[in-house]
């Protein structure tokens, strides 16, 4: 065998191989449910499923990419099976309610101080939120906590 067709073999089968890559990268894969998820329902990860979509998929319409970034949210509307998640069907829970009332606490060098408020802003876990003092009607900010209260900031 000559050396143009070793090389011109090689080339035919590195062919083969990109192309290969080419459908590989051509496809993504994204979380779906594995069943119907209602709105209101807290997603788990046995709630979800891996599969196979056009690359395009996940460029032309904003889903959620990998399953880390929608287990522990709540879904806003209802979720087929089988179906990528738009981004904007899913939220992170609601811990504080506009208009319903919080406990403020404010903590600095072993002085705990727990109030009463009212929430101006509703919020999750991490997100600054406005507050109203029930008693002074004094308006401060704080960070909502895993457990619902409102950490005051300083």
């Amino acid at each position: 065998m000559s050396i143009r067709q070793r090389l011109s073999g090689s080339l035919f089968g590195l062919g083969i191989l990109l192309t290969g890559a080419v459908a590989q990268a051509s496809s993504v894969q994204l979380p779906v449910p594995r069943t119907t998820i209602h709105p209101g329902d807290e997603i788990t990860h046995q709630h979800l499923i891996e599969r196979r979509f056009p690359s395009r998929t996940a460029q032309e319409f904003t889903v959620v990419p990998h399953r880390n970034d929608v287990v522990g949210k709540t879904a806003r509307r209802t979720l087929p099976p089988g179906r990528p998640i738009p981004v904007n069907a899913v939220h992170d829970e609601v811990l504080v309610k506009r208009g319903e009332p919080a406990r403020l606490v404010f903590q600095e060098q072993g002085l705990m101080i727990i109030m009463q408020v009212e929430a101006l802003q509703s919020g999750s876990a991490g997100k600054t939120v406005r507050v109203r003092n029930v008693d002074s009607g004094l308006v401060v900010t704080g960070v909502v906590q895993n457990d619902g209260t409102i950490r005051a900031e300083n």
